[in-house]
């Protein structure tokens, strides 16, 4: 089964996107980091996070860029930084709709850039669309993560 790695700090978007994708029957696990640095030790295997049966490695990241203890640009630069994270799709999940977040994130590797939207109906779209693309029809070299 593949995993999707959520980091989101706040609550009430985990809990809809949790909601999204039961709604859309999305069978994949859902991980979620709470800020930057439990992204970090996620990826890692470090802390809480070193049984990797129990917390397997991401297909694809969902990351906001506002988080606690570490920023999204912060665990983004880790990723690309880091050669076994390096081509690991990531895809910006944020509220900033901000040029220059945008473009800083294209610049340090983001594969994809999106919006959230209060809308329901369309966040829920956008997650199909996000899943149908990123999980179910995108190759990833799945050795590079092993």
């Amino acid at each position: 089964m593949k995993t999707i790695l959520l980091v989101e700090d706040e609550p009430v978007d985990v809990l809809l996107m949790q909601r999204i994708l039961k709604r859309l029957n999305i069978s994949e696990r859902l991980e979620v980091a709470s800020d930057g640095q439990n992204a970090i030790d996620y990826l890692a295997a470090q802390g809480q996070f070193t049984d990797r049966t129990a917390h397997p490695l991401p297909y694809v990241v969902l990351l906001d860029l506002n988080l606690p203890r570490r920023s999204g640009f912060e665990v983004l630069a880790w990723m690309r930084a880091t050669r076994q994270f390096k081509f690991l799709p990531v895809v910006i999940f944020t509220s900033s709709r901000e040029d220059r977040d945008v473009n800083r994130a294209y610049s340090a590797g983001a594969n994809a850039y999106l919006v959230k939207t209060p809308d329901t109906a369309e966040l829920g779209r956008m997650v199909e669309v996000l899943h149908r693309f990123w999980v179910e029809y995108n190759h990833t070299d799945t050795s590079q993560s092993n």
